[in-house]
């Protein structure tokens, strides 16, 4: 890892698309594209984000924008603990449930928040929010709902080790993984369904996260063995190349190039992290950097998603070039990743002192 192309970390663009009410979901190049309002899943991870950029360095900058996204995640919660994922710019609900995708997105930032809150109050009100929602956790029926899902039990259990109510609906959770994957499982076939579609590496990742709190070694053996068949499919050139939106990549059949999405980065980038917090292997961090650096112009298109005059994150890569709007979506991807690599640097600094220390001298 080469920290010298790091770009300097800048939360210009972030905050130039968050207002009072929280974070725009699109831009029109590098200006906030208002008529198409806000949405759940950018706010969670803009909520995400912040936090990441407080822990860093205690970030005034961040700090203050974690009400706004908290808040935001209360106003769309609804009164039985399920949530809306759109608002319109004039504040006014565009749906009565969102996605299975969104609640989970939205309990991973809540979990994540009540494990590492800046202050008490944060983590009470979060704490209220992801308890009202776990009624919710036994509907889900999509496997990335689901894995959304788990990330922030996790974390949540992390926070609360003795809750057993809660341990059991991580076991609960975790079980659809692992049986889907049995059932779809090949000698050449690694993979959850009988396709690789969108937001890939959240499969794996989230077995990763259960195996932290459960130290179930089968659900590690998932999730190491279905992140290599990952990365045989995305990482074979020496740079990362995700599965393209045009048609996913079905058994059996050619892996579509584009369209290329910053989620799936950013899916990858977070995945290697937990490998390498499970593992401790420098492996991980390596291929972390590699995944990281697509942004950065060491992708298929050889071009720069990130935009150092606006600090954004152009939308993906397509067939005729990029997709040069920077939407919330797109530049959150970015800004987690880059903080996903600051934090694998300072673990394997740690993880060096550590092992110095250890080594029996001679």
């Amino acid at each position: 890892m080469d920290p010298e192309r790091i770009p300097e970390f800048s939360l210009t663009h972030a905050c130039r698309l968050t207002d009072d009410t929280g974070i725009v979901q699109h831009a029109k190049y590098g200006i906030p594209n208002l008529k198409e309002g806000y949405c759940l899943d950018d706010n969670a991870r803009a909520l995400i984000m912040a936090l990441m950029a407080y822990q860093r360095n205690k970030s005034q900058e961040a700090l203050e924008l974690l009400p706004i996204y908290l808040s935001f995640l209360h106003y769309m919660q609804c009164d039985d603990g399920n949530f809306r994922n759109f608002l319109s710019f004039r504040r006014e609900y565009l749906d009565e449930v969102g996605s299975e995708d969104s609640f989970g997105r939205t309990v991973w930032s809540l979990g994540y928040l009540i494990s590492c809150a800046p202050n008490n109050s944060y983590r009470e009100f979060a704490g209220e929010l992801f308890l009202r929602s776990v009624p919710h956790f036994r509907q889900l029926h999509h496997l990335r709902g689901m894995a959304n899902t788990i990330i922030g039990l996790s974390y949540y259990l992390k926070a609360h080790p003795d809750d057993d109510q809660l341990l059991q609906e991580l076991v609960g959770l975790t079980a659809p993984l692992m049986e889907s994957y049995a059932q779809h499982r090949g000698s050449e076939w690694h993979w959850y369904e009988e396709k690789l579609t969108y937001d890939n590496a959240i499969l794996p990742l989230a077995l990763l996260h259960s195996y932290e709190i459960t130290n179930d070694e089968k659900v590690k053996e998932v999730a190491m063995e279905s992140m290599a068949f990952l990365d045989s499919l995305t990482m074979e050139k020496g740079y990362l190349s995700p599965i393209g939106n045009n048609g996913w990549h079905q058994r059996g059949g050619e892996v579509p190039v584009f369209d290329q999405q910053a989620i799936e980065t950013m899916a990858m980038v977070l995945l290697y992290l937990q490998a390498y917090q499970s593992t401790q292997s420098p492996e991980y961090v390596e291929k972390l950097f590699i995944s990281y650096q697509w942004f950065l112009g060491d992708n298929i298109l050889r071009v720069p998603l990130y935009d150092h005059e606006t600090k954004g994150c152009c939308d993906g890569l397509q067939e005729t070039g990029l997709n040069r709007n920077q939407g919330a979506e797109s530049t959150l991807a970015y800004l987690i990743s880059h903080l996903a690599v600051l934090k694998a640097l300072e673990l394997e600094y740690e993880y060096d002192l550590a092992s110095q220390v250890t080594e029996p001298t001679r």
